[in-house]
C-alpha cells in the first residue's frame, strides 16, 4: 500500500508493510522434504531446531523460523502469524520474549519475506491458505498442540483456521485481527463518492481484499464460525484513524464491531482493548501481548 497512507490504513488496508526488528535467529539449515500428516517419530527431530529454515511444502519454499524450549514435552507451541505485507521478522521481538518460556514458531506466508511468491495471476482463498498452515503445523509441532497468536491478515488466517483444526489448534491470540466483514463494512462506512484519503484508503483496501496484495490472498467476508470452547483472547486497538477525521469515527466502530463478532470463536473467548495501542499492538504494547499468549498457551496446557 501507499507509505504515506500506512498510519491511517494500517488496521484496513492490511498490506501495508512496516519496517520490523530484526530477529536474532539466524541460523540457516538444508531443505527438507515436506510431509503429510502428523510428523512421523524419525520426522520429529527435526521439530527442534533454532534459527530460521528452510522448508519445501508441495513444491515451493516456505520459510521458517523457531526457537525456544516448552518445559514440558505436551506444551503447546506457540505459532505466530504476521500481518499482511509482512514477513516473520515483524514478530521478532515478540517471538525472542516468548522463547524464554514457550518453544515458538513463526512462518512467511507465500508472497511473504522469504517464502516463495504464488504463481503469477493466481489468486489465493483461505482453503490455500490453510492446507499451507496444516502442513507447517505438521512439520513444526510434531504432536504437540497448538496455540496460533496471529496480527491483522494473520489472525483473521487463524480464526478461520481453527474451527475445523480443534484437534490441534488449542488456543488463539488475535492482535487487533482483520474483521470478518471487512469489504461490506468498507462499502457501508465509506461511500464511493468520498475523496482525498478517504477515497484512497477505501480503493487500497477493497482491492487488497479481492487479492491485489502480495500473497494474492483473497480476503473474503463471512460469518464467524465456533472452534467450541478452545480460549481465544482478543486485543484490539485504541486509536487508529485519527489521520481521517471524517470517517475515523466510523471507523473505529466498524473494527470494534468486528473485533466484538471474533467472540463468537468460542464460549471461552475474552476481549480487551490495548492501552496505548495502534494497530500493531505487539509493538506498541508487547506486554500486553505477551500476557495473552502466556494465558492462552496456559489454559491450553490444562486441558491437553
Amino acid at each position: 500500500m501507499f507509505r504515506t497512507l500506512a498510519k491511517a490504513t494500517a488496521a484496513i488496508a492490511v498490506v501495508c508493510t512496516v519496517a520490523g526488528a530484526g530477529l536474532v535467529l539466524n541460523e540457516e539449515y538444508a531443505n527438507a522434504q515436506a510431509g503429510t500428516g502428523h510428523t512421523s517419530p524419525a520426522a520429529s527431530a527435526q521439530t527442534s531446531f533454532t534459527g530460521e529454515k528452510k522448508i519445501r511444502v508441495d513444491g515451493r519454499t516456505v520459510n521458517v523460523s523457531c526457537s525456544g524450549r516448552a518445559a514440558h514435552r505436551h506444551d503447546p507451541l506457540v505459532l505466530l502469524m504476521p500481518g499482511g505485507g509482512e514477513g516473520l521478522d515483524n514478530m521478532a521481538p515478540l517471538q525472542k520474549t516468548l522463547s524464554r518460556t514457550d518453544r515458538v514458531c513463526s512462518y512467511d506466508r507465500p508472497g511473504e519475506g522469504k517464502s516463495d511468491k504464488p504463481a503469477p495471476g493466481t489468486l489465493q482463498t483461505m482453503d490455500d491458505a490453510g492446507a499451507l498452515l496444516t502442513k507447517v503445523i505438521d512439520r513444526l509441532a510434531g504432536d504437540r498442540p497448538v496455540v496460533l497468536a496471529g496480527h491483522s491478515l494473520g489472525g483473521y488466517i487463524a480464526a478461520r483456521y481453527a474451527p475445523d483444526h480443534t484437534d490441534r489448534v488449542k488456543g488463539l491470540v488475535l492482535l487487533d485481527a482483520t474483521v470478518p466483514h471487512l469489504t461490506r463494512d468498507m462499502n457501508r462506512t465509506i461511500p464511493s463518492d468520498a475523496t482525498g484519503m478517504a477515497a484512497q484508503l477505501r480503493a487500497g483496501a477493497l482491492a487488497a481484499n479481492e487479492g491485489q496484495n502480495p500473497e494474492q490472498f483473497v480476503i473474503a467476508d463471512g460469518p464467524v464460525r465456533s472452534a467450541g470452547r478452545i480460549p481465544v483472547e482478543i486485543l484490539t486497538h485504541e486509536s487508529q484513524y485519527a489521520e481521517v477525521p471524517q470517517y475515523g469515527p466510523a471507523l473505529e466502530e466498524l473494527w470494534a464491531d468486528g473485533q466484538r463478532e471474533w467472540r463468537k470463536l468460542s464460549r471461552r473467548s475474552h476481549l480487551a482493548t490495548a492501552k496505548g495501542s495502534g494497530h500493531y499492538i505487539h509493538v506498541d504494547r508487547p506486554d500486553l501481548a505477551v500476557k495473552a499468549v502466556h494465558k492462552v498457551t496456559h489454559r491450553a496446557a490444562r486441558t491437553h
